[in-house]
C-alpha cells in the first residue's frame, strides 16, 4: 500500500472541510450535524451539514458517498482559531489529528500544508504559508492565492527557493461542467462578446468568476473596467493578445442590489458570428467534482515536485483583482500588466 501523504489543515472552514472529505477518512454521520455531537455552536456551514448535503446525496443512505472518493492522504494535524471549530474537524476526521496550539506547529512532520480560505480575501494567506514553505513543506494555498501578487510572487520564490511546489486553484478552473461548455466554443463561429452572472465582487467569489472566463476563455486578460450603478456592479475584461478570447470582451455581472453575496451557480453565455450557447447554472452539486480534479493535481505536484501550469491563471486572476480595486476606486480603465 502507497504510503499516505501526511497533510496539515490550516484553518478549519468549510473549504478545509470540503477537501478533507475527499482526502481521507472520515466519520460521514458526524459530517452530517457536528454541532450535535461535540463542544461548541456552528460558525461555518459545514458544522450544519453543509459539505454532506452535497457528497451524500443517497438520502436512503447518508453513508453512501455519491462523488469520487480520491484518498491517498492523512490529516494529522488541524489549526484554528477558534478550539471548538478545531475539535469538531478532529472528530468528523476519527480524531485521527492533532489541534496545533500555532500555525507553525502545522508544518512540523507533514508532507502537505493545506490552507482553507471559504469567505476571506487572501490577506492573511502569506502569513498563513511562510513557516511552511520556509520549512521546506509543498504547499497549496486555496483561493484567492494572495491579496497582491507581489504576496503570490514572495510565496512562490520562497518555495523554488526550497525547491518544492506550491499550488492555488479555484474550483471553477477545473469544474468539468465549465470544460464541457469551453468544449461547445465551436459551436458560436468567431466569438464576439461572453456574459456570466459572476459571485459578488469580494475576492473569494470575484476569483471564481475570474477563474471561470480563463477556464472557458482562456488566460490573458488585459483590461479591467467597473461599471457602477444604483442597483448594480458590472465588470468588463477584455484581451490584448489571444485570437480566440472574445472580441467585444466579457461581462461579469457581479452584484446586484439584494443579492445574496454569493451564489451556489455561476452561469455563462457565449455570442459568437453563428450562434449563441448558454450554461446551465454551474450549481454546488457540480463543484464537488472540480474539487476531485484540484486534490489530483495536488497529487501530480507532490509527484512530480512541480507546480501545476494553472498556478499562472491563479496570478493572473489576482493581478485581475487588484486591476478591479483600481478601476473601482478611480472609476477608469486598469491595465492587468500594472500588477504582473
Amino acid at each position: 500500500m502507497a504510503k499516505k501523504i501526511r497533510t496539515s489543515l490550516i484553518r478549519c472552514d468549510t473549504h478545509s472541510m470540503w477537501y478533507a472529505p475527499l482526502m481521507t477518512e472520515h466519520d460521514p454521520l458526524l459530517l452530517q450535524r457536528p454541532t450535535k455531537f461535540c463542544r461548541g455552536e456552528a460558525s461555518h456551514s459545514w458544522q450544519s451539514g453543509g459539505v454532506h448535503q452535497f457528497f451524500y446525496t443517497n438520502y436512503g443512505d447518508p453513508t453512501d458517498m455519491t462523488v469520487p472518493y480520491v484518498g491517498g492522504f492523512e490529516v494529522v494535524k488541524i489549526w484554528d482559531k477558534e478550539r471548538h471549530v478545531a475539535e469538531q474537524a478532529q472528530a468528523v476526521l476519527l480524531g485521527v489529528p492533532e489541534i496545533c496550539d500555532s500555525v507553525e506547529q502545522c508544518s512540523d512532520d507533514v508532507d502537505l500544508v493545506f490552507i482553507g480560505d471559504c469567505n476571506l480575501d487572501g490577506l492573511d494567506h502569506l502569513e498563513l504559508a511562510m513557516p511552511g514553505l520556509e520549512k521546506g513543506v509543498p504547499t497549496f494555498v486555496d483561493k484567492p492565492f494572495a491579496y497582491t501578487v507581489s504576496e503570490c510572487r514572495q510565496m512562490v520564490d520562497t518555495a523554488k527557493a526550497r525547491n518544492i511546489p506550491i499550488f492555488s486553484a479555484s474550483i471553477l478552473r477545473f469544474e468539468p461542467a465549465c470544460a464541457m461548455f469551453r468544449n461547445r466554443l465551436s459551436e458560436v463561429g468567431d466569438i464576439h462578446y461572453a456574459a456570466i452572472t459572476g459571485a459578488g465582487t469580494d475576492p473569494n467569489g470575484l476569483v471564481h468568476s475570474i477563474s471561470l472566463i480563463q477556464h472557458v476563455l482562456g488566460a490573458g486578460i488585459s483590461t479591467v473596467q467597473v461599471m457602477k450603478t444604483p442597483k448594480q456592479v458590472a465588470i468588463w475584461l477584455d484581451y490584448d493578445n489571444n485570437p480566440t478570447a472574445p472580441r467585444d470582451g466579457v461581462m461579469i455581472h457581479a452584484k446586484t442590489i439584494g443579492q445574496r453575496p454569493h451564489t451556489r451557480g455561476i452561469a455563462a453565455s457565449v455570442f459568437g458570428s453563428r450562434d449563441d450557447i448558454h450554461t446551465f447554472i454551474f450549481g454546488g452539486c457540480a463543484y464537488p467534482w472540480g474539487t476531485v480534479e484540484i486534490i489530483k493535481q495536488i497529487k501530480t505536484m507532490l509527484e512530480t515536485n512541480k507546480n501545476p501550469p494553472e498556478l499562472d491563471d491563479m496570478i493572473e486572476a489576482i493581478a485581475v483583482l487588484e486591476a478591479f480595486r483600481e478601476s473601482e476606486q478611480s472609476g477608469k480603465t486598469a491595465q492587468v500588466a500594472n500588477f504582473l
